[in-house]
C-alpha cells in the first residue's frame, strides 16, 4: 500500500470524513424523533392515531442509515469527539508493522 495513505493529513481525512458520516445519523435521530412527537401530538389531539404510519416508516429508514452507519463504522460522539477517536483508532491500526 502506498505510505502516503497513511499520512497524517489522510488519516485525519478519513477520520473526518468518518465522523460526517456518524454526525449526520444523529441529525438524522434528532430530526426524527422531533418530528414525530409533534405528529404523535397532533394525532393525539385529533383523536385518530394515524402517527404511528409515519413512524414506523420512517424509523425502518432510520435503523437501515444506522445499520450502514454503525456495521461499517463503529464509535460514537459529537463531531469533534468522533473525529479525535477515528484518527485515534486509524494512527493505531496504520501503527502496527507485521514486518
Amino acid at each position: 500500500m502506498n505510505e502516503t495513505a497513511h499520512s497524517p493529513e489522510a488519516l485525519d481525512r478519513l477520520a473526518r470524513r468518518r465522523a460526517g458520516v456518524k454526525l449526520g445519523f444523529y441529525i438524522h435521530a434528532l430530526v426524527y424523533i422531533l418530528v414525530n412527537v409533534l405528529l404523535a401530538f397532533l394525532s393525539g389531539m385529533s383523536g385518530r392515531h394515524w402517527a404511528v404510519f409515519p413512524a414506523l416508516g420512517w424509523g425502518l429508514g432510520l435503523m437501515i442509515h444506522g445499520l450502514v452507519v454503525f456495521l461499517a463504522m463503529p464509535g460514537g460522539g459529537l463531531f469533534q469527539q468522533l473525529m479525535a477517536r477515528e484518527r485515534a483508532s486509524l494512527e493505531r491500526q496504520y501503527a502496527r508493522d507485521p514486518w
